[in-house]
């Protein structure tokens, strides 16, 4: 398999930037995800290494090898679009066996690609159906073993699981996952969910604006967000941001304070006006009486199954805790709550950005 190497990658449509100056390394075997909201430039960036878009400006290397001058055909390249792409009229046997004209391989050949590709799919018995014969998920499956079977050295997929239904979309990230893993693969993978990213990356990618945000495995783009943005695009509920102030070790929001985390003492100045981060996830019902344990109103509630949303209020702010769905209160109810000290995280109010490294 294939590294992937994107340098001082630019993509302008006359004065429109649609992607900045992208820099990123895509080891041999490895599953990157490219996640953001629409318009952020993802699918730009994909289409880039594909060759179904020209670069503007900047290098892209597949292999070891400049690929910028490349036909799509020539990069060592299989795409899985969206909207999979197959020809109606043709079997699943022969929308596979298309795609391996251009390579002239002998009937012998052909017939063994399919076949084994067929098999690792759970296509074996469907190879003389047409596409108007098969469900929403296995019409993506054969869109992927159409790619497959060309054995190439780089898999790029454009959203592939958009036009799946809830459970069908769980049960194909699974087989894109267990492919992967089988077939080592090097994979860059386009999303704007962020579960998709969250269980099918080794890294995650997070897009705004032609830009890329952060970089990270999915534990660290979901425990140390670089900013507010990621803070926030990043987990489901997203992150409770609460003004305040640092002073005198402490951090002071407008109805409650807490002392300043050990991680943080040495990095924010006094003074400084901070966004405190919360992960619902780390708000806890708590015994009234001691220190940083505070009072709540519950104005909502979400069962979720084994787990609960509480839409809570802590003075005049508004909160999101998540807890287990037995432990849930009343609507209404006056409750008590700590946070998770060890994981709260302080971003700048200005900028934005974490305090963690400064």
């Amino acid at each position: 398999m294939s590294a992937i190497i994107l340098r001082n990658l630019v993509k302008r449509y006359e004065a429109d930037m649609a992607v900045h100056d992208i820099n990123l390394n895509v080891e041999a075997g490895e599953f990157v995800v490219l996640l953001g909201p629409s318009g952020c430039g993802k699918t730009t960036t994909l289409r880039m290494v594909a060759g179904l878009e020209d670069v503007s400006e900047g290098e892209i290397y597949i292999g070891g090898e400049l690929a910028n001058d490349l036909a799509p055909k020539d990069r060592g390249i299989a795409m899985v679009f969206q909207n999979y792409a197959l020809y109606p009229h043709m079997t699943v046997r022969q929308n596979m066996e298309f795609a391996l004209r251009p390579l002239r391989l002998d009937r012998a050949e052909v017939n063994r690609r399919i076949t084994e590709t067929a098999e690792i799919l759970g296509l074996d018995e469907y190879l003389a159906r047409r596409p108007s014969q098969l469900s929403g998920g296995q019409r993506q499956r054969v869109a992927m073993g159409r790619a497959m079977v060309r054995t190439p050295e780089v898999f790029l997929f454009d959203e592939p699981l958009s036009n799946l239904d809830a459970k069908l979309r769980t049960k194909v990230r699974w087989e894109i996952g267990y492919l992967h893993r089988r077939l080592g693969m090097t994979t860059l993978y386009v999303t704007h969910d962020q579960t998709e990213a969250m269980t099918l990356a080794d890294k995650i990618v997070i897009m705004r604006q032609g830009r890329i945000e952060q970089v990270g495995t999915p534990e660290e783009v979901f425990v140390r967000p670089r900013n507010t943005f990621v803070a926030t695009f990043i987990g489901t509920p997203a992150m409770n941001l609460v003004p305040a102030v640092s002073a005198d070790a402490n951090l002071h929001a407008k109805d409650f304070s807490l002392p300043m985390p050990q991680k943080f003492r040495n990095h924010v100045p006094e003074g400084l006006e901070v966004l405190i981060g919360i992960r619902p996830s780390n708000i806890n019902l708590a015994d009234s009486g001691p220190a940083n344990v505070f009072a709540a109103s519950v104005r909502g509630i979400e069962y979720l199954g084994t787990d609960a949303l509480l839409d809570l209020r802590v003075g005049s702010e508004e909160l999101v805790a998540e807890i287990p769905a037995i432990l849930r209160p009343e609507v209404d109810a006056q409750i008590h709550v700590s946070f998770d000290m060890q994981s709260l995280q302080l971003f700048d109010a200005k900028t934005g950005q974490s305090l963690e490294s400064i």
